[in-house]
């Protein structure tokens, strides 16, 4: 894994899994990563009736500032992951 330059302050995967959980209702978020590359699997009702897009584009719509500009934390998600649960 290579380092990806930033200048952010503080853990990335927190950042993004507390951007998820404050603009998908009830999400519950596993980020792993580094470097700038992040695995990402989200679970929420939110996602129910929605195709994997429109699902995948609701978790990026919440981390769009965390992968704008040269120099953003987030360089890549490598794999992201929409699950809606059973109950």
């Amino acid at each position: 894994m290579s380092e990806h330059p930033t200048d952010f302050q503080g853990s990335v995967t927190d950042a993004i899994a507390e951007s998820i959980k404050g603009n998908i209702a009830d999400a519950v978020v596993e980020v792993t990563g580094g470097g700038g590359h992040y695995t990402i699997v989200v679970t929420s009702k939110a996602f129910a009736g929605k195709n994997r897009v429109a699902a995948q584009r609701l978790v990026y719509s919440a981390i769009a500032h965390l992968m704008a500009g040269d120099r953003a934390p987030v360089h890549a998600v490598d794999s992201l992951r929409t699950i809606v649960p059973n109950d």
